[in-house]
């Protein structure tokens, strides 16, 4: 605008009466706050992603030291511990009468309230859900712990949001929580990130919470790991090189390997199926006793004994609490220093039908009630299913059991690239092709089941 037409305008603009002067201006200064607000929107959304990080990352290293502790514990003393996981199941049940109400639904209300069907999240979720995953781990449920930091994540950040005068900010922020508790407690932030943005939606990424997700997950990571929690961490390559086998899908001339791959493909089918299938019968179950036992404290006072029997004839808790055990054991590990043993060791005491008894216990665990989650269950269940189908494809039992690791949480959870991000992060780069092969072909094949109750986006062709 030129001197003459800035002169014209101010002409036109001293005609008007004193009224219109003052909406006018008021709608002038509502149109400089929104462009302001927008500009300063992502600035502050990162920076409350790193505060929160950091936050939510000593919470989350906090309750995994404890959980760890108590996990010692019991298996220290599974005779004094695993027959009173009944007592334990009341415990929770009464607290959370008692104190929780409304929060009893775990990761079902926080993705009720990601998805906008609630807008209520009381900030006791989070010692509720802490120390209900702690009795569950004491007593021996067979249940992770995942859930229970991304309700803390979720929770603070969504309240805190609400003093936020930006819009979609109580999103953002919820987003930004989950992959905060998901990188504090497992330490892998990239994989934490994707999850955060695309577990909400099927199909869909959240990519405006994707700046402050990952500042959010980074920094938890990182305090999480200063803190001193330790991260489940595996050195595939050096295993692979040790066996004298290549991951890599591409041969020396830089073609594909189609045998190679057809291998993994398949193997993608079967760790589908096994996922999709734990999805599947985890809502029947749920369902099934939940109309059976209607009232939640017989319910899961009731299942807690049968399921108290079953962990001590399985070997005396061999399949209760996180299954960190297992793990372990399929990949070789010291557990105080959680490093790689000898080739000697890979899988060295699983059975074939360790994945199968994990994978029910599992489900009848969260049917009963019982409070945690159910990541690290899966990573269990598809590792040793990984190593009982390794021989059938002529395949290294430490890269089976990787691949089973990644797949089957992808296809139960029904995401893909968080499962392709945690195995890199946990198991090294070098194989991710091998990893995205898998992970893809299981995520399809999953019959679209999921552990969590997603929003589907169907794209119309």
């Amino acid at each position: 605008m030129n001197f003459n037409d800035f002169s014209k305008a101010s002409q036109q603009f001293n005609q008007f009466s004193p009224e219109m002067k003052e909406q006018m201006m008021k709608m002038a200064k509502a149109r400089v706050k929104e462009k302001l607000l927008k500009w300063f929107a992502t600035p502050t959304f990162v920076v409350m992603g790193v505060t929160l990080g950091a936050i939510i990352g000593a919470l989350t290293a906090c309750f995994g030291d404890i959980s760890d502790r108590l996990s010692a514990i019991r298996d220290a003393n599974p005779l004094y511990f695993i027959p009173a996981l009944a007592l334990g199941g009341a415990l929770i049940v009464f607290a959370y009468k008692k104190w929780g109400r409304w929060t009893e639904r775990g990761m079902d209300q926080v993705f009720a309230v990601g998805l906008n069907k609630e807008n209520d999240f009381p900030l006791v979720a989070i010692p509720m859900a802490a120390v209900s995953t702690w009795l569950t781990q004491l007593f021996g449920g067979s249940t992770g712990r995942e859930g229970a930091a991304m309700q803390i994540g979720s929770a603070l950040s969504y309240n805190i949001s609400k003093k936020l005068p930006f819009e979609n900010a109580a999103h953002i922020m919820l987003v930004t929580g989950i992959a905060a508790g998901f990188a504090g407690i497992f330490q892998t932030p990239m994989a934490a990130t994707a999850f955060a943005l695309e577990a909400l939606l099927v199909g869909h990424f959240e990519l405006a919470a994707l700046l402050p997700a990952a500042a959010a997950a980074f920094t938890a990571s990182k305090v999480s790991c200063m803190l001193g929690f330790h991260k489940f961490n595996v050195d595939l390559s050096t295993l692979l090189d040790a066996s004298g086998f290549s991951a890599s899908i591409f041969t020396n001339e830089g073609a594909i390997d189609g045998k190679f791959l057809v291998k993994l493909a398949l193997m993608g089918v079967l760790f589908g199926i096994v996922g999709g299938g734990f999805a599947k019968l985890l809502g029947l179950s749920q369902n099934f006793f939940a109309k059976k036992i209607p009232s939640n404290i017989k319910r899961i006072a009731i299942m807690g004994v049968g399921l108290s029997a079953l962990f001590l004839v399985f070997f005396q808790g061999r399949y209760a609490g996180l299954g960190t055990n297992l793990l372990d054991l399929s990949f070789g590990l010291n557990n105080t220093a959680g490093t790689v043993g000898d080739m000697a060791g890979i899988a060295s005491g699983i059975h074939g039908y360790d994945w199968i008894l994990k994978f029910i216990l599992t489900i009848l665990t969260l049917s009963a009630g019982f409070i945690g989650g159910v990541v690290t269950p899966l990573f269990a269940i598809g590792a040793t299913f990984g190593i009982f189908i390794a021989s059938m494809f002529g395949m290294p039992v430490a890269l089976a059991a990787a691949l089973g690791f990644a797949a089957v949480f992808a296809s139960a959870s029904n995401t893909l690239w968080a499962p392709i991000l945690i195995a890199g992060e946990i198991f090294g780069f070098n194989c991710l092709p091998a990893f995205f092969i898998v992970c893809t072909v299981a995520y399809i094949c999953n019959g679209g089941q999921s552990i969590y109750k997603q929003k589907k986006i169907r794209i119309k062709i």
